[in-house]
């Protein structure tokens, strides 16, 4: 029997929901920084759903690894440590000989699941402090696919297996890759299932402007990247606010499906990086843990009581106007 056996019994203190988004390296650092806020503020999880780089820290912090651990990581990670990618006259030898049959990444994964492996402190998500979920997508059907069950470390790394800079992770014979092909944060892997009070999305994924040429991107680092991640990220969740709004960091809305649950966004402003991203990542890490400690301070006690009844249904804030 599972310890999460009993999570939709009535609850008898405010029931905490945590979505974790996608965003690449930057992401990583940027919802470490988030998730310490949390527990500085002392808001405890209850369930918690991740895509790509969300699955990757939410696994490691369900799975019980100590916050401070994990930064301590971060602080020292190389990028040997989780992305090794195939010498360049290798890989173009093989395109050219098999006329690229056979090559989906230009890195196996299996260095950043022995990354996940030591960096967790239980190895199924069975074994998870809380409910964990991270999603990836199935390339054999092409569906969305919401692990919560299994070894977590491969799952993690199919969430996190970016096209083209990983090869896809095979798990049952079957072929999974990065979950924001699919879906930047599944809310509906938690939101109604866990009888949550509020749910709390940190979105870090990438804006773009529809606007805006492509042009500068051509003259930019790891220009295929930049290509690959207007593809993935062209189109805004429902959870967003108005795409034009590029102030607003904090907004909240009920849960659209009827279970009362508060809805709360947010959506930080942080610092570029340039891939393997983790030259400049521990100022993302600090810009979001403090960016989340403004936004969400004057809530606490709402937060800590009685969310659904002391939380604003609709709040808009700006975290760069003072």
């Amino acid at each position: 029997m599972s310890k999460h056996d009993d999570v939709n019994a009535l609850p008898k203190y405010p029931r905490i929901g945590v979505l974790l988004s996608s965003g690449g390296g930057r992401g990583v650092y940027a919802h470490t920084g988030f998730l310490s806020a949390l527990e500085a503020l002392k808001l405890p999880i209850n369930a918690l759903a991740g895509c790509s780089a969300g699955a990757l820290v939410g696994g490691i912090v369900a799975s019980g690894t100590p916050l401070s651990d994990w930064v301590a990581t971060l602080n020292k990670v190389q990028r040997k440590n989780f992305w090794r990618p195939a010498s360049l006259p290798g890989l173009l030898w093989r395109m050219l000989r098999n006329k690229g049959r056979g090559i989906t990444g230009i890195s196996d994964t299996r260095w950043a699941i022995e990354f996940c492996q030591r960096n967790l402190n239980a190895k199924t998500f069975e074994g998870c402090q809380f409910p964990f979920y991270a999603v990836a997508i199935n390339l054999d059907s092409g569906e969305k696919t919401i692990f919560s069950e299994g070894e977590l470390a491969p799952r993690i790394m199919a969430s996190a297996a970016i096209p083209i800079i990983y090869q896809p992770v095979k798990i049952n014979d079957k072929y999974f890759c990065d979950g924001a092909v699919v879906d930047f944060a599944p809310t509906d892997a938690i939101c109604c299932l866990h009888n949550l009070d509020v749910v709390i999305v940190h979105h870090v994924s990438q804006r773009f402007d529809k606007n805006k040429s492509i042009d500068h991107a051509l003259s930019e680092p790891w220009t295929l990247l930049k290509i690959t991640d207007r593809l993935l990220y062209r189109n805004r969740p429902w959870y967003l606010s108005d795409e034009d709004a590029s102030s607003q960091r904090i907004s909240s809305q009920r849960c659209p499906c009827g279970c009362g649950a508060i809805i709360i966004v947010i959506e930080p402003e942080l610092p570029e990086l340039t891939w393997p991203m983790t030259k400049g990542g521990i100022q993302v890490l600090y810009e979001a843990e403090q960016q989340t400690t403004d936004l969400l301070m004057p809530f606490q006690m709402a937060l800590q009581t009685d969310p659904r009844g002391m939380f604003p249904k609709n709040i808009k804030a700006c975290d760069n106007s003072n």
